[in-house]
Order: C-alpha cells, then sequence, then structure tokens
C-alpha cells in the first residue's frame, strides 16, 4: 500500500506543478463515485476500493499540501503520510463527515505540525529554492500570458507580489491555514471550520485576525 500511495503522489505531480500558488475562486471538487460505497469496502479489506478513493482525491491533496508548504518535496512528503494515515484509520471513520472532509483534516493538521516545528526556518511558507540555490517565491513561478503583460507591469506586479509574500509571513500558522482555504481554495467557512474541527465563529475570528494583519502589512502598497 505505501509503494502505491508513493507512485500515486509521483503520478498526481504530472498534473499539479506549482498552480495552487495562484489564488483559487469558486473551488469545486470533480464529480467522483460514490466515496460511501468505495469506504464500506475499503473498511472490509478491498485494497482496490481504498485505491480508488486515492486516485479521486490525490490531485486534490497534493495541491492543498503545496499550496500549504510552499514546497513540492514537502508536499510530497505530507501526502504520503497523509494517505497512510488514511488507511491505517479508516475503520474509524464514522461518516459523520464527507471523506473530503476528513482528508483536508489530516492534510492540514499535517501541514499545521510541520509548519509550527519549523516556525524559525528561513523561508516562509510561499517560497522555494532554485537550483542555483537561490530563494524564490512560489508565485513568481507562474507566467503571464495575458495579452497586456509588458515588463514595466510585471516589475510592478512582482513588487506587489513581494509585498504580499512579506505579510503573509506575519501570519501564525493557523491564520495562514485558515485564509489560504478560505480564499485560495474557496472554501466555506463551514467547511473550514468542520476541516479544523473548530466552530465557524472560531474561523470567523481567525479569518479576521488574518485579513487585518494583511491590510495593515499592505496598506502602503497602491
Amino acid at each position: 500500500m505505501a509503494e502505491m500511495i508513493k507512485t500515486r503522489s509521483l503520478s498526481a505531480c504530472v498534473g499539479v506543478g506549482l498552480a495552487p500558488s495562484t489564488p483559487q475562486t469558486g473551488y469545486a471538487r470533480p464529480t467522483r463515485v460514490d466515496d460511501s460505497r468505495l469506504i464500506r469496502e475499503a473498511q472490509q479489506g478491498d485494497t482496490s476500493a481504498f485505491e480508488e478513493l486515492v486516485r479521486q482525491y490525490d490531485r486534490s491533496v497534493l495541491r492543498l499540501a503545496i499550496h500549504l508548504m510552499g514546497s513540492l518535496e514537502d508536499a510530497q512528503d505530507i501526502y504520503q503520510e497523509a494517505f497512510l494515515r488514511a488507511y491505517t484509520n479508516l475503520n474509524s471513520f464514522r461518516f459523520e463527515c464527507s471523506f473530503y472532509t476528513w482528508m483536508y483534516r489530516i492534510v492540514t493538521n499535517l501541514c499545521l505540525d510541520h509548519l509550527r516545528k519549523r516556525s524559525s526556518r528561513a523561508r516562509d511558507l510561499t517560497t522555494t529554492i532554485t537550483p542555483d540555490g537561490e530563494e524564490e517565491a512560489l508565485v513568481d513561478r507562474m507566467p503571464d500570458h495575458s495579452a497586456s503583460a509588458n515588463p514595466e507591469r510585471s516589475a510592478m506586479g512582482r513588487e506587489v507580489r513581494d509585498s504580499i509574500v512579506r505579510a503573509l509571513r506575519r501570519l501564525s500558522p493557523r491564520e495562514r491555514v485558515v485564509f489560504e482555504l478560505k480564499h485560495y481554495h474557496g472554501l466555506k467557512l463551514r467547511t473550514v471550520a468542520g476541516i479544523l474541527e473548530t466552530t465557524e465563529g472560531t474561523i470567523k475570528n481567525t479569518l479576521f485576525r488574518a485579513t487585518h494583519k494583511l491590510r495593515t502589512e499592505l496598506a502602503a502598497v497602491r
């Protein structure tokens, strides 16, 4: 099973790349085979049913991990650990939430644990290391294909993105996760609350703090 998950993670990378660094709106899950049936079959020992669950959610899980960790390598580790944990604990799944929410909860908690342990790391959540050893913002890897793109506008855009990166650094790991789940993945507050196993009111307060910090940091950027 571990080898299958590793193989799926490499396959999922082909269609993921670094796209999660771009904000998404109206984030929607693709049409899926009935999760409940697959889960029940997997709980009864049908490994092919669990493999189908992995196939259906692999890209979504990897996208979330890349976005939160800011590194494809770290995201692959989270991906594998998340699905192995799901496989190990599948019998404890009681259908009180969707499998989608359950998987996002596992991934988010794993990312939070890693980020808290590495809170003193030199590079922030939105950067990666280039082959030349340079620190680079993931958003800078996204090409601008718009017809109006020009060097001056690109320079201005990079300045704004750099300001956003610096502002995001000011957020706590939990604030960052809430902000990104809401604004980058387009999830509703009640869904974010379900993922983080807290109340919608708590998520609203966390999002308010995160937004206030970002507005304060970006106030000079016009």
